[in-house]
């Protein structure tokens, strides 16, 4: 097949004239991709999936209900721009009610498309050729890809297990200080669970004054928080004039799939941010805006989904520690990050966490996800479908009983 004429167009950022050549898998498209072969040749052999992590349940049955009543209201079919009044100001009061943060809706608040764009909209707003944006691994990438789409490097801080999954932010080499100019971090974090302490916070406040560094935090699991009360960054003292928060209703509200977020913290990055994104969408439609709000200004939503998944994980956690894991509860997150078993009673053995993972999948139809960045880890997320209790204590059980079969060895 000819090449077409546009082959040697594409941008390096993407790979260049060898766009479309090369063979590496995303690894969330490998774990498809083993999960279809697994399904298609063990149709009868159910599927223990705690793999990629997406909320099993629907959004609120009274959101929803708003939700078809705003759509058909013609008042909402214009474009949104940055954002309609009320559900900034619904934003505003749930950063109030959960946290002590009173922010102005008008000018520290902005909405986003999911949290996801707005962290690949940040890097537009500081990122210059040469500049350094300070990511922790593993982590989400997104921030880091846009980084490098603007010529910047990624610095990657490993959240290791002797530091407790914090970053060590004294090992940064003064040169890459000198031209950092985004700290991202994520807490509760994804994967390894940690959430941050009111010290942790502050040692980053000073490290962004001393450094002149701008803050993102990205709260996506914020509301998910079982070994300390949920903590934003901007109740630390200082940490509205250093950076913003990145907030989500994808996980603690249940509203995966439809995209809505906000960006909150110091006005002048907040309002950087809505001229970048004024380039880039035309903002959300009203009527999920409309309904997030409503859902916002129901505390009972997140504290319910929150004590689900708390349940969920502790009897992972029981199953897994039984079958030989070394895993412990998470302070947060739906997600159970895990050493991965070095080898199993049989004496096969895995020189890395994919390795296990692909196995898990392939022999036993388990999907768990890999991280090989900071140690060999499985993640385990616990949001299977599961319509009661029992049907949950009935897969655990199955988890336990082919796990044990299997004989991990740490």
């Amino acid at each position: 097949m000819t090449e077409p004429y546009f082959q040697s167009l594409f941008a390096e950022r993407i790979g260049g004239a060898n766009y479309g050549k090369g063979d590496a898998i995303y690894k969330f498209e490998k774990i498809k991709r083993a999960k279809r072969k697994a399904l298609a040749e063990h149709p009868d052999r159910k599927l223990l999936d705690f793999g990629i992590g997406e909320n099993d349940e629907m959004a609120d049955p009274a959101v929803r209900r708003l939700m078809a009543e705003e759509i058909n209201k013609p008042e909402n079919r214009g474009y949104a721009d940055n954002g309609i009044p009320a559900f900034k100001e619904a934003v505003a009061r749930l950063m109030d009610r959960e946290f002590g943060v009173r922010l102005d809706p008008a000018t520290e608040i902005n909405h986003c498309i999911g949290s996801k764009t707005a962290l690949a909209m940040l890097p537009a707003v500081l990122i210059n050729p040469g500049d350094v944006a300070l990511m922790t691994v593993p982590g989400y990438p997104v921030a880091g890809t846009h980084t490098r789409y603007y010529g910047g490097e990624v610095h990657r801080l490993p959240l290791l297990a002797e530091n407790d999954f914090f970053p060590d932010l004294d090992s940064i080499p003064a040169d890459v200080r000198r031209r950092a100019k985004l700290l991202v971090i994520n807490y509760p974090n994804s994967p390894t669970g940690k959430t941050a302490t009111r010290e942790f916070f502050e040692r980053v406040v000073e490290f962004a004054q001393t450094n002149r560094i701008v803050v993102v935090q990205d709260a996506a699991h914020v509301m998910f928080s079982y070994d300390r009360a949920p903590l934003s960054f901007l109740q630390t003292p200082g940490a509205r004039e250093v950076g913003v928060e990145v907030h989500s209703l994808s996980k603690g509200w249940n509203m995966i799939g439809w995209r809505i977020g906000w960006v909150c913290g110091h006005e002048r990055l907040v309002r950087a941010l809505a001229d970048v994104k004024d380039n880039c969408d035309s903002g959300q439609f009203i009527a999920i805006q409309k309904a997030a709000a409503a859902a916002l200004d129901a505390p009972e939503i997140p504290r319910r989904t929150r004590e689900k998944y708390r349940r969920r994980l502790e009897k992972l956690v029981a199953a897994l520690g039984r079958c030989g894991f070394d895993c412990r509860m998470p302070g947060g997150t739906y997600f159970l990050y895990t050493r991965s078993p070095r080898s199993i009673a049989d004496g096969t053995s895995f020189a890395s966490a994919e390795e296990c993972s692909q196995y898990l999948i392939a022999e036993h139809s388990i999907c768990t996800v890999p991280w090989d960045d900071a140690g060999a880890y499985l993640r385990c997320s616990v949001t299977y479908e599961a319509d009661d209790e029992t049907a949950e204590d009935a897969l655990m059980a199955e988890t336990e009983q082919r796990l044990r079969r299997i004989g991990p060895r740490k």
